[in-house]
């Protein structure tokens, strides 16, 4: 079998969208039978252009996996655990804005994917997940490994299916499909009872679908598009602010375009990094809860607000009371229209796409010939400035010991000329990361930001690694959170991703250590790690490369022998500082300008 997936591995990835499409069409293998439903939802995959398929066998998708076994165009990876297909679907989907797919069986299967399907949920991600569910017949019945998918995933998809006739199937994928990509995206469960999945139709797989009760809106409105423009052009302090949106909507050119052309700050949120070269002198930096002094500052008294494809979520502007203390103009542009004014009242809402917005936008500045009043917007620069001389993510660096920011600080120098795609775990790593790689192009740092989940970091690195095998993947991540998903390292070895990982190990769930010294008087309560495994031989042991580095003065020579083992997976075990906090800070409850700078302000 390992032969054959790797043949197979070869084969598909020398496909064409369209020879992907021409397989779902050809003949049967037995022109006078019909396909079962397995074949459909395989023949279905296809037309899609669905090249990889993450996932892990049970009882109730073992004629799906029968099929998939007599075809070669959709490589199927096996993870060990079903939390990691999800993740992995996740960050492919993230990567390259494709949607991605992922396939578990029935009850345990089903709940152990809940997790990823809720972290794709809450970013906004693109994803189709098939279910096995036990046989029609059964459902109700408390029968072996059944669980309520419907019913379990409801609240964390964008929407769900149960196919009860093999007829609706192809159909249903169809939809799924259109769901989950168009629109705000977002994951979209198909339940497929095992006798479905056996059942016989005939198939022909829809070009287009039209749902009634699904129409989401793409153009913004033409009127209040020229209202924004107006504020726009008459704003003394313009800002603006722009989220994932951009990045799924892939608008950024647009999004550059419009800084450039207004010669306005711009600031961007954790899911936005990169739509803004981060070296760009109009770029504040990441604003929020552990953002820049000088973008926070911006966000409050900026006098117009142009908010695009983000939601002044509760990690962005802190208390919302202290944010509407000063008044401000807001322009917000979204696809979802329930995410405008769901935490701050706007005055120029505009749900539409984000790139077609932003094209419009630039389009009416260049008709109108006028530009922001410059004597007003060098003076609103001149303050901005200001705030920028605070050089809030200044640290001291030792020789003594290693500090994590120093660690991410030498994989941007030496990765910022390369095609690098860096993925990260959740708590102060992940600020880190967000912090001090300065991302120049979108897609390029994949982590969970709504839902803040440990242990995506290595199966996102798969995903993307089976999208992008000729980029470097990084992993940045803690003792803490690798240890969610390690078991994932067998699959690294099964199918040749050779990612590296730099666990930046301080001994600590670090978030939580930094939070108990701060608000809970340094009672450290379960967070600290005292029975850690050998990382190194735990690498080793599974077929990889380890390395471990307690000396400042080693570190980029092992980041540099890292990168040159292009075809194997390196665990860099990192031991940094463990008293190191994670500046600035916005603690809960604060207003946005309300920020810790350093520990001299406790």
């Amino acid at each position: 079998m390992v032969f054959r997936q790797r043949k197979s591995q070869r084969f598909f990835m020398d496909m064409s969208a369209a020879e992907l499409k021409r397989a779902a069409s050809a003949p049967p293998q037995h022109p006078h039978e019909e396909p079962n439903g397995s074949e459909i939802l395989v023949r279905s995959l296809q037309a899609e252009g669905v090249r990889f398929l993450w996932g892990y066998p049970g009882g109730a998708v073992l004629y799906i996996y029968d099929a998939l076994y007599k075809q070669d165009t959709i490589e199927h990876v096996l993870v060990r655990h079903e939390q990691a297909a999800i993740h992995a679907a996740d960050g492919y989907a993230r990567a390259t804005g494709e949607v991605g797919v992922a396939l578990v069986t029935s009850g345990p299967g089903v709940t152990n994917a809940v997790t990823g399907i809720a972290t794709a949920y809450m970013d906004s991600i693109p994803m189709v997940i098939i279910t096995g569910q036990v046989p029609t017949a059964a459902i109700g019945l408390d029968a072996f490994q059944e669980c309520d998918t419907v019913g379990i995933t409801r609240p964390i998809v964008k929407h769900n299916f149960l196919v009860k006739d093999v007829r609706d199937l192809a159909l249903t994928l169809k939809k799924a499909f259109h769901i989950a990509r168009s629109g705000r995206p977002g994951p979209v469960v198909v339940d497929i009872p095992k006798d479905v999945s056996l059942s016989r139709t005939a198939f022909q797989y829809p070009a287009t679908v039209e749902m009634r009760s699904y129409n989401p809106v793409r153009k913004g409105h033409g009127g209040q598009i020229r209202k924004a423009v107006q504020l726009l052009l008459a704003a003394k302090r313009p800002y603006i602010y722009s989220g994932g949106g951009v990045i799924l909507g892939n608008a950024s050119a647009e999004l550059r375009e419009l800084v450039d052309l207004l010669g306005v700050p711009c600031t961007n949120t954790l899911m936005g990094l990169g739509a803004m070269p981060g070296g760009d002198p109009k770029f504040l930096g990441m604003l929020g809860m552990h953002g820049t002094y000088e973008a926070n500052m911006t966000m409050q008294h900026c006098d117009v607000l142009l908010a695009v494809g983000a939601r002044f979520d509760d990690r962005v502007i802190g208390n919302p009371k202290h944010f509407a203390s000063v008044e401000r103009k807001i322009i917000h542009v979204d696809i979802d229209p329930s995410s405008i004014s769901k935490r701050v009242k706007v005055d120029i809402p505009i749900v539409g796409d984000v790139k077609d917005v932003l094209q419009e936008l630039i389009a009416q500045i260049r008709e109108a010939r006028q530009a922001p009043d410059a004597q007003a917007l060098s003076a609103w620069w001149g303050k901005v400035n200001e705030w920028r001389k605070r050089d809030c993510l200044a640290y001291r660096n030792s020789s003594e010991v290693i500090k994590p920011q120093y660690v991410v600080e030498k994989l941007w120098e030496l990765t910022r000329d390369s095609d690098a795609y860096i993925t990260s775990d959740v708590g102060q790593h992940q600020m880190w990361a967000a912090q001090y790689y300065r991302f120049d192009e979108p897609r390029r740092w994949i982590n969970s930001g709504g839902l803040g989940t440990m242990g995506v970091g290595l199966p996102y690195a798969m995903g993307i690694k089976l999208a992008k095998p000729e980029s470097d993947v990084f992993c940045i991540t803690g003792e803490g959170s690798i240890q969610m998903c390690i078991q994932e390292l067998s699959t690294c070895l099964q199918y040749r991703t050779p990612v590296k990982i730099i666990s930046l190990n301080n001994r600590y769930l670090g978030m939580v250590r930094q939070w108990q010294q701060l608000d809970y008087g340094g009672r450290y309560s379960h967070s600290y790690m005292d029975a850690l495994p050998d990382f190194v031989k735990l690498a080793e042991a599974y077929g990889h490369v380890g390395l471990k580095i307690e000396k400042p003065g080693d570190v980029e020579g092992a980041l540099r022998e890292a990168i040159a083992l292009k075809d194997r997976t390196v665990f860099l075990d990192v031991r940094t500082d463990p008293t190191e906090n994670v500046w600035p800070m916005v603690q809960a409850g604060k207003g946005i300008t309300e920020m810790l700078l350093g520990s001299e302000d406790l």
